[in-house]
């Protein structure tokens, strides 16, 4: 009977942002701005890249397909997130929520991180060994460093929702999230979630321990070899080129490194819910922007195609 109850509950109720009655509207415009934004830059900076020939070099394809990533992260968290403000149910069913944690955390974030750690590697061949780049950054080698990224998210978001299948849920329906997470879900299972907790602590703590180690050899590289470069120009257009993916790195990897590398302490007073906010609304709001803003290229091929249109 006990094992019956404890499957019998396959709805849940998320709760969403916890504000006054007033900031129901000011706040779904804001995000719904974000959005729109966010749709705007990524597919803007995708269509860009894919129209100019001059773009077609592996920075800006690594680029493209991070552009990618991040529109398809938040296409599964805010539509939902902005219906919530509005909906008098907010029930989801268990499959509901694992397929939108399958392709929003699962799937996009770790293929970011994998992305992100390629990019660093690419740059470092581009200013510590140019004239060996042709030879290195072949078309063959960039087309595994593109698919491995989505293959790497592919398994890990498979092998993560394998182990949601264990949990049971027979108490609490109220999900203190305003999407999908796994990290709430295990707080109100039946079932213990320690091996859960396991799962989430080591290979998140893997992938990422990987891919910051891989963009902080690339850049100390780059950062000496940078060094030893006398020209004062040469030393700008580095740092310029490399700033704007260091920016975006910090970014990204703060908020993920307290949630799921630190578990415990990052569930205390709502933080989970303000860092998940972070990099699934705001970074790939802000990642356009910052790879856009400071690349001469970027704004040379924007300026061009606008004067064609005109």
């Amino acid at each position: 009977m006990e094992a019956k109850n404890a499957t019998e509950l396959t709805e849940f109720v998320l709760t969403g942002f916890k504000y006054q009655s007033e900031w129901q509207i000011p706040l779904f415009l804001l995000f719904l701005i974000i959005y729109l934004i966010t749709l705007l830059g990524n597919l803007g900076l995708i269509a860009l890249i894919c129209n100019d020939p001059h773009l077609h070099i592996p920075m800006y394809l690594f680029l493209g397909n991070l552009a990618f990533v991040d529109t398809w992260l938040s296409s599964t968290v805010t539509p939902n997130m902005l219906v919530n403000f509005f909906a008098k149910s907010k029930m989801i069913s268990f499959s509901e929520r694992v397929v939108q944690f399958f392709f929003s955390f699962a799937i996009c974030v770790t293929t970011e991180c994998f992305l992100l750690a390629t990019m660093a590697y690419d740059r470092y061949v581009a200013i510590c060994k140019p004239l060996l780049y042709p030879v290195i950054m072949t078309n063959r080698l960039c087309m595994w460093l593109l698919v491995l990224p989505f293959l790497g998210g592919l398994f890990h978001a498979t092998f993560h929702n394998a182990f949601l299948f264990r949990l049971t849920f027979c108490d609490s329906i109220i999900i203190h999230h305003f999407y999908c997470d796994i990290i709430p879900l295990f707080k109100i299972s039946c079932t213990d979630p320690s091996i859960n907790y396991l799962m989430v602590f080591i290979f998140p703590g893997i992938i990422q321990a990987f891919t910051i180690s891989i963009v902080l050899v690339s850049y100390t590289f780059v950062f000496f070899t940078v060094l030893k470069k006398r020209s004062l120009q040469g030393i700008r257009k580095a740092f310029s080129t490399c700033g704007a993916h260091l920016l975006s790195v910090s970014l990204y990897y703060g908020p993920l490194l307290f949630m799921y590398m630190l578990p415990g302490s990052a569930q205390k007073n709502g933080r989970d819910m303000m860092d998940s906010l972070f990099y699934t609304v705001i970074i790939p709001f802000l990642n356009p922007i910052i790879y856009s803003l400071r690349n001469k290229k970027v704004i040379d091929s924007l300026t061009k195609m606008l004067k064609r249109n005109v």
